[in-house]
């Protein structure tokens, strides 16, 4: 299951609970046609990855987390583990979002 940050306070949370897992940060927007596209794979990898720890941050809602990440464009995936950023990339690319997992998980 992908889970849904309501605000800074609760994604910090989300980070201290994840441990030492990898957790895999999406920013996205409502409005942003590449993340509607992405949304259902990121779906299908959290079930098939019990030991990553998935999250969205909408930008519009979560203006903070994203600006505390410098977070541009829509969707960009952060890679974090034990709090600190360990990789980040922009876009829909699925290989991609797959490959940076199993370098880091």
């Amino acid at each position: 299951m992908v889970y849904q940050v309501k605000d800074k306070a609760d994604f910090n949370n989300q980070l201290k609970e994840a441990g030492g897992k990898l957790v895999v940060v999406d920013f996205y927007a409502t409005w942003c046609g590449p993340c509607k596209m992405i949304a259902p794979k990121i779906e299908a990898m959290s079930k098939e990855l019990p030991n990553v720890v998935f999250v969205k941050v909408d930008v519009d809602e979560c203006e903070d987390v994203a600006s505390d990440y410098n977070i541009s464009c829509m969707p960009t995936f952060l890679y974090l583990k034990n709090g600190a950023k360990v990789a980040e990339f922009s876009g829909a690319n699925e290989e991609q979002l797959r490959k940076l997992i199993d370098q880091h998980k």
